[in-house]
This record gives C-alpha cells, structure tokens and sequence, in this order.
C-alpha cells in the first residue's frame, strides 16, 4: 500500500483525466485543481478541502471522501460508484447533473443544495442534512434517509420508492407529484396521525 500524501496544497494543477488509483490523501489542499474526467479508483481522501475543483464527468469507484469540505467545486455529470462520503459537507456546489450508486453518503452536509434530477440509488444517507435541498425531479430509490435532516426539502415529481421515508414530516415538505411504494404510503399516513385497519 503507498505512503500516502499529507499535508500537501496542490494550487491551479491541471489533473485532466488523470487516474488516482489506490493513491491517499490526508488533510490536503486542493485549489483550482482541474478534475474534468479523472477516474478514482481505491482512492481515499481524508480531511481534505477541495475549493473551486473541476470535477466534471469525473468517475470514482470504491474511493473515500471522508470528512472533505467542497466549496465552489463542479460535479456536472460526475458519478461515484460504492463510494464513501462519510461527514463531508457540500456548500455553493453544482452538483447537477449528479449519479452516485451504492456506498454511504451518512452525515453529509447538503443543506440548500441544488439537487434537482440527480440521481441516489441504493445509497446509505444516515443522518445527512438536506433541509432546505431542492430535490425536484431527482431519482432517490432504495436510499437509507434514516434520521435524516429533511425539513422544506422540495420532493416534487422526484421517484423515492424503496427509500427510508421514517425521518419525514409529509407536512414540512414540497411533495406534489412525488412517487412512491405501498409500503412507504403506510408510513407517511402513520406520520400524519392516521390509523390503519
């Protein structure tokens, strides 16, 4: 396994399509770093702050962003596969369009995100903080939103089958046209008092 790369600033560096496999970064800097379609593959980034960082049609599979800080970063069409997001916090990202698939995005901070038809599928999203998040028209199937923060999320049209609706207050969201399951109809109606026979 490699030594990994600590307390390193890596200022206006051109990473176009570069491949970060099984490399490790430790409470490092990243500023104006150019990502557009890097691939990472096994990699783990821990503590690290990335401003103003092109992550566009970047792939990443089985890598590590744990307790990471993304300010003004671009994810246009970036896709995380299985990967760990653990305590990391988005503030004044474009996330759109976005697809993640699998992995645990527990504890991520999105509050007020602009998530508008990105995609979740089967994601771990414990305790993340979406209040306030615009989530119209997003795919968000077979998520665990368990003790999620979730107050005025906007849920229009968006497909949330399969996911854990246990944290949501039907009344403190935007819902119109929302889609979901048999199953979750039964949990919203006991959320809003309703007993079921």
């Amino acid at each position: 396994m490699p030594e990994p790369t600590e307390d390193v600033t890596f200022r206006q560096q051109d990473w176009y399509a570069e491949e970060l496999v099984d490399r490790h970064f430790v409470n490092c800097v990243f500023h104006d770093v150019d990502l557009t379609e890097a691939v990472s593959r096994n990699a783990s980034f821990t503590g690290c702050t990335f401003g103003n960082v092109r992550f566009n049609s970047s792939r990443h599979v089985d890598s590590a962003f744990t307790r990471c800080v993304f300010r003004r970063c671009n994810f246009f069409e970036a896709e995380f596969t299985g990967c760990k997001l653990v305590g990391s916090t988005f503030d004044q990202c474009d996330l759109r369009p976005l697809r993640v698939a699998g992995g645990d995005w527990s504890f991520v901070a999105l509050p007020g995100a602009d998530l508008r038809g990105v995609s979740f599928t089967d994601v771990r999203m414990r305790e993340a903080d979406l209040t306030g998040a615009n989530l119209t028209g997003a795919t968000v199937t077979g998520v665990d939103l368990s003790a999620a923060q979730l107050h005025a999320v906007r849920l229009g049209r968006a497909d949330l089958r399969g996911s854990d609706l246990t944290a949501l207050d039907p009344t403190a969201v935007e819902r119109a046209g929302a889609v979901i399951d048999p199953e979750q109809a039964l949990v919203l109606a006991r959320a809003l008092g309703f007993e079921i026979r």
